[in-house]
């Protein structure tokens, strides 16, 4: 299969991170592209200048020793301030930028932003268009992250897939599932194949892939070129492999040594405390840790355990130990646990994939 591009730009591979607020920060792409992510998109950057120096915003668009591309997206409503937004990253370091047209979150919504733009195609497309022009000059491309419509009763994504194209969108992201669904019932891929058959621009096909098996049905029934996949890697990077694995050999990968977790999981919280610092970190850090470790033995009153924590060396310290523990108890993770939680549907406050 010949490799995939972003404009100009080649991709390691067709397996992508979903952007989601709260959990795609730098050190989890980081610890995703280790395990196998071909690309990851940032968190959402807001298009309001007066936000750009705040502190969330700054953590957002750090991408300090992140290996590229670097891919930063951003939400707004307004054409120029979109386009401001884009050449503000641009100028501190984005390789491509992404417009999320997908998010459903009420927060983002209630202002016309994410998802809700579907809903005006003349304002989608002009932000569209803006945001390329203003990328063009740095031979930066754009792409786009959109639902397959706002409601069952009006699913225009192929609509506007067609006229995104037309505007110099080099690549286009679909979730299979409507503004209305927000996370809810499931992802549909009649959609998201009408979109690649439609257009020209590679296609990535978003939703509910949660297995190797999954993403090999998905690829197959959408045509798309990659998937992007976002709430079954909380807490199971490594699922980037296990499908890259799976689709070179169709058998399954042995799942990870409880001393390879251990190893991943305390790097990955000293890489979030240097980030995120002493008192956000230690509160930050207790949903990954908690998606890492609550279907384990144990796992679960651990959580409740780690959730009294405030102090960051005595959280980190408590899940070496609770990981020594375990790996006295057994050499690798249990297989029934080593997959998506069943949860997924649930946990929309902790991580908005758009």
């Amino acid at each position: 299969m010949p490799a995939l591009h972003i404009g100009h730009i080649p991709l390691a591979n067709r397996l992508f991170v979903a952007p989601m607020a709260g959990v795609t920060d730098r050190p989890f792409r980081q610890l995703c592209k280790a395990l196998g992510a071909g690309y990851a998109v940032s968190e959402m950057v807001t298009s309001r200048k007066d936000l750009w120096n705040s502190l969330k915003t700054s953590r957002r668009a750090n991408h300090e020793g992140e290996p590229g591309p670097i891919s930063v997206q951003i939400a707004g409503t307004e054409a120029a301030m979109m386009a401001e937004a884009a050449v503000y990253n641009i100028e501190r370091g984005a390789q491509i930028i992404d417009i999320n047209m997908g998010c459903p979150a009420k927060k983002v919504c209630n202002k016309w932003a994410g998802s809700a733009l579907m809903q005006n195609e003349p304002l989608a497309v002009e932000i569209a268009r803006a945001v390329v022009e203003a990328a063009r000059p740095y031979n930066v491309p754009v792409t786009l992250k959109m639902r397959t419509g706002w409601c069952d009763e009006h699913k225009n994504a192929v609509l506007l897939a067609r006229q995104f194209e037309d505007v110099g969108i080099q690549m286009l992201t679909v979730h299979g599932r409507t503004r209305e669904q927000g996370y809810k019932g499931f992802a549909e891929y009649d959609t998201i194949a009408a979109v690649k058959q439609a257009v020209s621009v590679p296609v990535v096909a978003n939703g509910d892939i949660t297995s190797p098996e999954k993403a090999r049905d998905v690829l197959a029934y959408t045509g798309a070129d990659a998937i992007m996949v976002g709430r079954a890697a909380q807490g199971r990077p490594w699922i980037f492999r296990e499908i890259a694995h799976f689709l070179a050999t169709g058998e399954h990968m042995a799942p990870p040594l409880v001393a390879e977790l251990r190893r991943l999981l305390l790097e990955h919280l000293q890489d979030h405390y240097s980030l995120y610092g002493e008192g956000t970190g230690v509160r930050s850090a207790r949903k990954h840790i908690a998606w890492y470790l609550r279907s384990l033995p144990g796992g679960e009153e651990f959580r409740k355990h780690i959730n009294t924590i405030e102090d960051c060396a005595v959280q980190w310290q408590a899940v070496a130990d609770f990981l020594d523990a375990l790996g006295q108890q057994m050499d690798r993770i249990p297989a029934a646990t080593a997959g998506v939680r069943q949860d997924a549907e649930l946990d929309e406050p902790a991580g908005i994939s758009a």
